[in-house]
């Protein structure tokens, strides 16, 4: 409930960019290795501007030549029509432009968006799990699809309406001046005055499309959570409660959808009736400039033209902030994944061990997810090859924590951890983890067939070891009742399975590793006692001559390890084998014989 009460505050309160300008350079930088054809799209985009200029100039000559001659000799029917075929080629040659630009645009920001892609995806591999643990799985997929996709939004579309608008309107002006300078003054009195009223509903909509995009990643999130853990809401009936909270998260969306999409679509409305108030000032000036000053009607016609051909690329260009900002939002949860600090890098003379041995000793170790609250105190054990070492006690003693520290995941804050003698923090991680394997209690299989799930433990593995694996794990005589045996197909999770097959295959995973450290978090929990019995000389075989550490809530499961720990509070408070934990009356023996219960 304190991570809901987290997301849904960080969902209400969404951000501003910090850094608008250091956002959008970096975004640039995905597009440096397409630099030749945005030069291209460029040039494209140039040619339609002035295709749409010259074309719109040319009504000028052909009305006061062709249609209404200044001279008040009859119109020119055979010269009209030529002239229109020229207007028409012009046109063409614009259309063809504005056609390559757009397919030239869409090709660079979908090569931008791939390596945005995979430099996000590169840098989520990188992360310590502390960042897994303390971020949703929800708001993590919404950075890779929603937040990228309106980066892409703006890379195919924004950028270029944004050059175009801005070239059009110099072109225009331009064209303006040079056909009459006094309605071009009642146009350029207007601009500022758009430009005011573009600003002022811009910066409205940055804060509430930053706002949006953080209360998308948290619905999304709920909606992943609730989805996997839906059996859970089931059994303890929570569907009204998970309704109430979703509805609120629901209705947070909406409010900062309400609010980014009005002020982002009040911009059209707002400039196009600005847009007619200059369009209209200008048709009566210009009338008048005809009457009293022998202004022509081609060029009024032209002017008028370009009236609304100025404003059309400021409502544009105005239209479109709300999308670069809504991308920029989206950008900056990208970036801030891909600012987090990875994994600390490897010591440059970090000790390969190969082979590795497994003699594991931690010597006084005291650790805390936060610094200022000690889960573990000052745990010192040995173990050493061929020797299974289990971990008993209550829920959130510490057991799982201890194979975190192993495996490295997390740094202790004291005391050290070694391996073979050397000290894990000078061990290369990748050698360290590819030397242990490890079983969980929540499995996870892959998308693909049964036998490239198993072989994931090992890559190099023969279909005949494979099966081997599964034979040991007792997981060969079920696969074999799948409709395609080891090809059957797992998808979801492995859905079509039991959670006990499920678990099964990991144990054959684990199995055809060759890590000589196996770590067992409630291995066999999902598994019934009958196929646990079933299994255990098949494990028995799998530890024979590996440095095993059991977590086991099940006791039966632990009475042959070579050593027992008891753990509570972070601290080991009682260690020996079965027959000398019962012996002493402790709480071992208490939880043995059911006096007290692993709570």
């Amino acid at each position: 409930m304190a991570r809901m009460r987290d997301r849904r505050q960080y969902a209400m309160g969404g951000r501003k960019p910090k850094n608008t300008r250091e956002t959008i350079r970096r975004l640039m930088t995905y597009l440096n290795e397409d630099k030749a054809k945005m030069s291209l799209a460029l040039v494209c985009v140039i040619l339609n501007t002035l295709g749409a200029l010259a074309g719109s100039y040319m009504l000028r000559p052909i009305i006061n030549t062709y249609i209404v001659p200044v001279d008040g000799s009859r119109g020119d029917a055979a010269g009209l029509a030529r002239a229109l075929g020229v207007m028409m080629a012009v046109y063409l040659i614009g259309v063809a432009a504005s056609y390559a630009q757009a397919k030239i645009m869409l090709t660079v920001a979908q090569n931008a968006l791939m390596k945005i892609r995979n430099d996000l995806f590169g840098k989520m591999q990188s992360l310590p799990v502390k960042f897994y643990d303390t971020n949703s799985n929800g708001d993590l997929m919404s950075r890779f699809t929603n937040d990228v996709d309106t980066i892409g939004m703006m890379l195919s579309n924004t950028l270029v309406q944004l050059f175009s608008g801005t070239l059009s309107i110099i072109g225009t002006l331009f064209l303006m001046l040079y056909t009459n300078i006094w309605l071009t003054l009642v146009t350029v009195v207007m601009i500022p005055v758009m430009m005011k009223a573009g600003g002022a509903v811009a910066r409205r909509s940055q804060k509430y499309f930053s706002a949006q995009q953080a209360s998308l990643g948290a619905v999304n999130g709920y909606i992943e959570e609730t989805i996997t853990g839906q059996k859970v809401v089931k059994v303890f009936c929570h569907e009204e409660k998970a309704q109430q909270e979703f509805d609120q998260l629901n209705r947070n969306l909406r409010d900062n959808q309400i609010r980014a999409q009005f002020f982002g679509g009040i911009m059209g409305p707002v400039m196009g009736n600005l847009s007619q108030l200059n369009y209209s000032l200008t048709a009566c000036i210009g009338g008048l400039l005809c009457i009293f000053r022998s202004f022509d009607v081609g060029g009024l016609t032209v002017f008028l033209n370009f009236s609304r051909q100025f404003s059309r690329p400021i409502n544009e260009i105005s239209m479109q902030v709300s999308n670069v900002f809504s991308a920029l939002a989206g950008a900056e949860r990208v970036f801030a994944v891909m600012d987090e600090e990875p994994e600390p890098a490897d010591d440059a003379d970090a000790v390969v061990l190969n082979p590795m041995q497994g003699h594991v000793i931690l010597d006084h170790v005291t650790f805390g997810y936060n610094p200022d609250k000690v889960i573990l105190r000052d745990i010192s054990l040995y173990a050493k090859p061929g020797q299974k070492i289990a971990f008993v006690g209550s829920t959130g003693a510490g057991k799982t924590t201890i194979t975190n520290l192993v495996n490295r995941f997390y740094d202790i804050q004291g005391g050290s951890i070694t391996v073979d003698g050397v000290d894990i923090k000078h061990l290369n991680r990748k050698n360290l983890r590819e030397n242990i394997a490890m079983v969980l209690q929540d499995t996870h299989l892959f998308t693909g067939t049964v036998m490239e799930n198993i072989r994931y433990g090992r890559l190099d593995a023969t279909d005949e070891e494979v099966i081997q694996a599964a034979k040991t794990a007792s997981a060969h005589s079920f696969i074999m009742r799948l409709p395609h045996g080891y090809d059957t197909m797992l998808e979801g999770d492995g859905a079509n399975l039991s959670q006990g097959q499920r678990q099964l295959l990991n144990i054959a995973r684990a199995a055809i590793s060759k890590a000589p450290i196996l770590i067992l978090d409630e291995a066999t929990s999902s598994v019934d006692t009958r196929t646990e019995k079933h299994i255990e000389h098949g494990m028995d075989r799998l530890m024979a001559d590996r440095t095993t550490f059991v977590i086991a809530h099940r006791l039966s499961t632990v009475r042959n390890a070579n050593a027992i720990m008891v753990l509570e509070n972070g601290q080991i408070i009682e260690r020996g084998d079965h027959d000398e934990l019962v012996a002493m009356k402790g709480r071992y023996y208490e939880l043995y014989t059911g006096l007290s219960e692993l709570e």
